[in-house]
């Protein structure tokens, strides 16, 4: 065996999607031919996975009566491949690509991920939002998803470098297409509020430490902000408990309170450490309210469930919406704006009040 053909024989094992019993002809005549210029990867590229990987695929994620193996075959086929396709097999009609069902996909998972955060955690700051909706149905969490479901081996795409226009098709990039491209696929066969169950079964269930994704460069100017907005008490820091003051290691627990009621808390070797820790536990607390899951309601969960145009597909259902908090508040602008910062409030040790 020369080496094009073992080249060959070692990229085909590779292809779990594609055995060697589906293809018509093994190996291609390019790559026992001396004079033609062969490229293994290409040719792998370009074979068409079997229909029992699409119908195994479908019934693997709960779509075997929903979508056929056509249609799978298009969402797992990137446009990327059209010109592979183009310059080897010119002849032959081009495949079907998920680029539409990709954009139709992306905004359809955007608007479930954004609706959920909204109703279920409604004093969110917008910033964190963002991030919060690019860590539920980003890239790299469809990329996630799609190896879960066992489509990676169903990927037919061709890597691209960058140009002017366009930044290059990494690997990622291609492989995140498909849940976008399936979440399109039931909105079209079924209906919306099945495409937004699709997206909860896969997407929105997942855990996601949204504590993460709040950082605040002042937490104590934040909070009193904060708590001017909602016209309460202004915070007071009161030292809870304290062990080895006067050691190597003293540990102190403050509290914030507004009035009486108590805000955060937070610990530390020092009382500013500790205040700067119970003022950040504050405010995780607020931004972090969660809506009881038997209490969350989401406006595309009054759309009907049938097959067709929203606006004429039937009579939608009763929906109360949530108030949403008011929690934008006034951030450190570094002098670059026209807005004036109040005067820093900041709690020295001697005004910590001991219980």
């Amino acid at each position: 065996m020369g080496h094009a053909q073992k080249r060959l024989a070692s990229t085909a094992a590779r292809l779990a999607s594609v055995p060697l019993s589906s293809l018509k002809s093994f190996p291609p005549k390019q790559a026992t031919s001396s004079e033609a210029i062969f490229n293994a990867e290409h040719w792998s590229t370009l074979q068409p996975p079997p229909t029992s990987a699409f119908s195994a695929l479908a019934h693997r994620i709960g779509l075997g009566s929903a979508i056929g193996p056509s249609d799978l075959q298009q969402a797992c086929t990137h446009p990327s491949v059209l010109s592979l396709h183009a310059q080897h097999r010119p002849t032959d009609p081009p495949p079907a690509v998920n680029g539409n069902l990709d954009a139709l996909g992306n905004s359809l998972l955007g608007l479930f991920a954004t609706e959920h955060l909204n109703a279920t955690y409604p004093h969110l700051p917008t910033r964190a939002l963002k991030a919060a909706v690019s860590a539920y149905v980003g890239p790299l969490t469809c990329a996630s998803v799609a190896k879960e479901m066992g489509a990676a081996s169903l990927l037919r795409w061709h890597r691209t470098p960058p140009t002017s226009t366009r930044p290059a098709i990494m690997h990622t990039d291609a492989l995140s297409s498909i849940p976008r491209a399936l979440t399109a696929l039931v909105y079209q066969h079924r209906s919306l509020p099945t495409a937004r169950t699709f997206a909860q079964s896969f997407f929105l269930s997942r855990e996601v430490n949204l504590r993460s994704m709040l950082k605040f460069r002042d937490p104590k100017m934040n909070l009193v902000e904060t708590v001017h907005k909602f016209g309460r008490e202004r915070p007071v820091s009161r030292l809870l408990k304290e062990t080895g003051r006067f050691s190597n290691s003293p540990v102190f627990v403050v509290g914030i309170f507004s009035g009486a009621d108590k805000l955060g808390e937070g610990f530390g070797s020092s009382l500013k450490m500790a205040e700067y820790r119970a003022a950040e536990d504050s405010l995780h607390r607020l931004y972090l309210t969660q809506t009881p899951p038997h209490l969350v309601r989401v406006p595309t969960s009054t759309f009907p469930m049938t097959q067709g145009d929203v606006f004429t597909a039937g009579e939608e259902g009763a929906y109360v919406p949530g108030e949403l908090g008011e929690t934008e508040v006034l951030l450190g602008s570094a002098g670059r704006s026209s807005i004036v910062q109040p005067k820093r409030q900041s709690v020295s040790e001697e005004e910590v009040e001991e219980l």
